[in-house]
């Protein structure tokens, strides 16, 4: 069974940073592309920033310049750099991973259960 862990979330002023993270355990024999979504109440999840293997990033463009997207795969562990943060930027982030469990196994989906930022004076 493969688990995925966020951490970080926590409310901050305008301008301010946080630095999300988010563990993998479990069985894993490989990840593929680890990603990082978000939900704003009444809105779609969107899918903010992107990793894959081993550097290829890529990012919506509302935090481009902002956020940075950053792996270490020796922990499985995924972090998510938030700078000079926005109201807009408020809501619940969950992270993806692509994983192969064992060898030979499919690829499959897994998320997290999600962190709450929120961003207020």
């Amino acid at each position: 069974q493969v688990q995925l862990v966020e951490s970080g979330g926590g409310l901050v002023q305008p301008g301010g940073s946080l630095r999300l993270s988010c563990a993998a355990s479990g069985s894993i024999f490989r990840i593929n592309a680890m990603n990082w979504y978000r939900q704003a109440p009444g809105k779609q999840r969107e899918r903010v920033a992107s990793i894959i293997s081993g550097s290829t990033t890529t990012y919506a463009d509302s935090v481009k310049g902002r956020f940075t997207i950053s792996r270490d795969n020796a922990k499985n562990t995924m972090y998510l750099q938030m700078n000079s943060l926005k109201p807009e930027d408020t809501a619940v982030y969950y992270c993806n991973a692509v994983i192969q469990p064992v060898a030979a196994a499919p690829y499959n989906y897994y998320w997290g259960q999600g962190t709450q930022v929120t961003v207020s004076s």
